[in-house]
């Protein structure tokens, strides 16, 4: 076993996704390694095949941000520190210490040199580093979470057979919320998105659109504030841009960016306002700050989510068990399962009149390509809304 501090931090990222105790704001230069009383997974008869006996490292290069963001990258890396856990894999992490594609490659570089067999990368801005360590390490492979084809063919010819990139349908989830407050009351609405990337424009757009289509369809007219950060953390300017919003009569805010969530939470808690998650369900939280008496009330009405901890699970599943797909691109949405969404658990429902079943009958109208929502994410070119819907883009 490895030591006390490590251990702690294990059963914090796999059972209670805490804050991660490691420091986070320079890249990791040591092993966050683990060791368990369990056998590892039968080896497999395939020559190509590496038992994960003969695994000697599984490493994991974050996107800009934190480690403990309590969404997009600590749910990522969660989903390594799982697999690594039940295999009996050590495992180390990587955060930037600059948002450089030179950063990224010494973050891969050092990995590999550590002995990393397997890198997972969040963010397209990896689409450059991945396309070069591809290349440059043809022995270890690589996952791309948010990283599509086309961030990685920009700097290849295809995506590399040691490279599996997956993406989301965000848009759907954003719609999904949208719709859903519009349908619950809310008519003064607010986006706050972290950097304008491309899976949070597409949360944003989405979120427009279902917002859209329920106005139109109750006769009612709504009004959307739109704003991107420029960051994945919250701070005082954020969070004062979010305190007028609100004292103006916003009513709630989609959150959606690693740790800006916390300008709104803040603000929502001094105007009495909601708050919608993003990435995971964030409901956790509301209901953790009410019970050590940190928020007065919980903020959080849902939370637009991606299944990223399932996702990395069953890639490094594959890579762990020998049965390697790369060179292809998954985009996964509600024709693929469900892989986006609201959370529907009844400590996770907060919506006063829109129910479950009329969320279900929205998510078989997407799945089934009844409703259709455009997964542009593209900044020049917002979306079309009806007379009843303005929304007013604040650069």
């Amino acid at each position: 076993m490895k030591k006390t501090l490590v251990l702690l931090l294990v059963l914090a990222m796999v059972f209670s996704l805490a804050a991660c105790a490691k420091d986070t704001t320079e890249p990791a230069t040591e092993a966050v390694e683990t060791e368990t009383d369990a056998e590892p997974a039968t080896e497999t008869e395939a020559e190509d095949m590496m038992p994960a006996s003969d695994i000697p490292l599984i490493a994991f290069c974050s996107d800009v941000g934190t480690i403990d963001d309590e969404s997009f990258n600590q749910y990522s890396y969660a989903g390594v520190v799982s697999v690594c856990e039940a295999y009996g894999i050590e495992y180390e992490y990587f955060v930037p210490a600059e948002d450089s594609t030179e950063q990224r490659q010494t973050n891969i570089r050092q990995a590999v040199s550590d002995g990393a067999a397997c890198i997972v990368v969040t963010g397209y801005l990896y689409g450059e580093a991945l396309a070069w360590a591809a290349a440059e390490y043809p022995d270890v492979n690589f996952i791309g979470i948010d990283v599509s084809e086309y961030d990685i063919v920009s700097y290849a010819d295809a995506i590399p057979a040691n490279v599996r990139s997956i993406v989301y349908h965000e848009e759907q989830a954003g719609y999904l919320a949208g719709y859903a407050a519009v349908k619950d009351g809310y008519t003064e609405l607010g986006f706050l998105g972290g950097m304008a990337v491309p899976a949070v424009v597409r949360y944003g757009y989405g979120y427009v659109q279902g917002a859209d289509a329920a106005a139109a369809e109750m006769g009612t007219d709504i009004n959307i504030n739109y704003y991107y950060g420029g960051q994945f953390y919250g701070d005082a300017s954020i969070t004062a841009k979010m305190e007028g919003w609100y004292s103006n009569g916003t009513e709630i805010v989609f959150a959606c960016g690693g740790g800006i969530y916390t300008s709104a939470v803040e603000a929502a808690l001094n105007y009495d306002g909601k708050v919608i998650g993003v990435d995971v369900d964030q409901n956790y939280l509301g209901l953790n700050g009410v019970a050590d008496g940190t928020y007065a009330y919980n903020p959080f009405v849902t939370s637009a989510y991606k299944s990223l901890q399932t996702s990395v699970e069953d890639v490094l599943n594959e890579f762990v068990e020998g049965n390697w797909i790369g060179g292809v691109s998954s985009n996964l949405g509600l024709a693929e399962g469900d892989y986006v969404g609201l959370p529907t658990g009844a400590d996770s429902w907060n919506f006063a009149t829109f129910t479950v079943d009329d969320y279900n009958t929205v998510v078989e109208g997407i799945r089934d390509g009844s409703i259709t929502v455009d997964p542009s994410s593209d900044t020049t070119t917002t979306p079309a809304v009806s007379d009843f819907t303005t929304v007013n883009y604040i650069s």
